[in-house]
């Protein structure tokens, strides 16, 4: 059992690691801003490439370093890749109206950021339920819950800063806020038992799982559709104030959390029916964004809100699944997910940039964004069509 203090710098952790993650997508609008960074489309999804490919590899590679190395340095080396990112943030403002110094820093920013995700969000969770093990669902739940609440203040903090004139307050915060954190954290014993690996034969994933990476993928895609580019939506289609843009960033992700936690603590819903229905509300609301007419603006914040409902809980769900079906191998399969969704944020993070810059217009993407819906939805029949089988078992020398 963890101490009191522990428990609470765990769950702060989680909270400031959601500011984190999402500060650059919360910040798109000071970016590509004439006055700021002068970031093109295209420049500014690329600035996610190096996050994706760090955060697949940290989320792969994460549980064979935490059996090399005690859990509590592969949290704090993400700890200290998210302040070194926030950091480089906070640096490259002194550059703004110069690209070949501001842009390369702003890319190992990025690459910080997914390198800070890869390592301390598994961390965290592994940490957390090893720290409560009579209640830990709900200790896991509870700090996906804060990871959530801290999505949900990085657009709303951009918002207020920008008001009062210096939006780099947001890295700023972000960067006390890490350096107490690793300052209290170090001093902690932080000691988690996790599972052994096994040693022996490896058993392969079966191929059942392919079909749960591409619901991932699909969901990563439809979720950064909204999470990296609702603020240039509304400030390019519906001619929007930076501080609405950041408003509905933040009513999209509130509604993702709290979505998340309306599901998993209301159990007259079977989670089955909540996985099939979900996708269709994203297909719904992807239309209605498409077709809203310009200056439609506290409609298109409604419907952001709508779409982070729709978001909500499949990606948990996802993973639960997941660990159900193939119960043996569930840190392979965690892994597994979170790295195919990983891969669809950086296709929609990126892909959308070009196709901006080729004049295709935002509401022409969130009509294709409900033809990635549409094909979650058809997958999820697939993922959940029975109850699942007898689990697969790792196999043991």
């Amino acid at each position: 059992m963890a101490t009191k203090l522990e428990s609470s710098v765990i769950y702060a952790a989680g909270a400031v690691q959601g500011i984190v993650l999402v500060t650059f997508p919360a910040a798109s609008t000071i970016f590509t801003s004439p006055q700021e960074y002068d970031l093109s489309s295209t420049e500014y999804g690329t600035l996610f490439l190096p996050q994706v490919v760090l955060a697949i590899a940290a989320s792969l590679g994460g549980a064979w370093l935490a059996r090399r190395a005690a859990l509590k340095l592969v949290y704090l080396a993400g700890l200290a890749s998210s302040l070194i990112a926030m950091a480089l943030l906070l640096i490259s403002t002194a550059y703004t109206h110069d690209q070949t110094v501001a842009y390369p820093l702003l890319l190992v920013a990025t690459a910080f950021v997914g390198l800070g995700f890869g390592l301390t969000v598994p961390a965290l969770n592994s940490m957390t339920a090893a720290f409560h093990p009579d209640s830990a669902g709900r200790s896991v739940l509870v700090l996906n819950a804060l990871l959530g609440v801290g999505t949900v203040l990085a657009p709303l903090l951009v918002a207020v800063y920008v008001g009062l004139g210096f939006w780099w307050g947001l890295p700023v915060t972000s960067l006390i806020l890490l350096a107490l954190i690793l300052i209290i954290s170090q001093r902690l014993p932080l000691r988690a038992r996790t599972a052994t690996a096994t040693a022996g034969v490896r058993t392969p994933l079966p191929a059942k799982f392919a079909v749960y990476a591409g619901f991932a993928i699909l969901y990563g895609i439809c979720e950064t559709v909204n999470g990296n580019w609702a603020q240039l939506d509304m400030t390019t289609s519906h001619h929007a104030s930076t501080q609405v843009a950041a408003l509905t960033l933040t009513v999209f992700w509130a509604m993702v959390t709290l979505g998340r936690i309306f599901f998993a603590m209301v159990h007259r819903i079977r989670p089955a029916l909540t996985y099939h229905l979900l996708p269709l509300v994203l297909v719904a609301v992807f239309l209605l964004i498409s077709a809203l007419p310009a200056g439609a603006t506290w409609a298109a914040v409604g419907a952001f809100g709508l779409a982070g409902l729709g978001c909500s809980a499949l990606l948990p769900l996802t993973i639960s699944f997941g660990q159900q079906e193939m119960a043996g191998l569930t840190a392979t399969v965690t892994g597994g997910v979170i790295a195919s969704y990983q891969l669809g944020y950086g296709i929609a993070a990126f892909g959308v940039g070009p196709l901006l810059d080729a004049d295709i217009t935002m509401p022409q993407v969130y009509r294709w964004a409900s033809l990635a819906a549409l094909a979650m939805g058809i997958l999820s029949f697939v993922v959940r069509r029975r109850e699942p089988a007898a689990p697969v078992m790792e196999k043991k020398p």
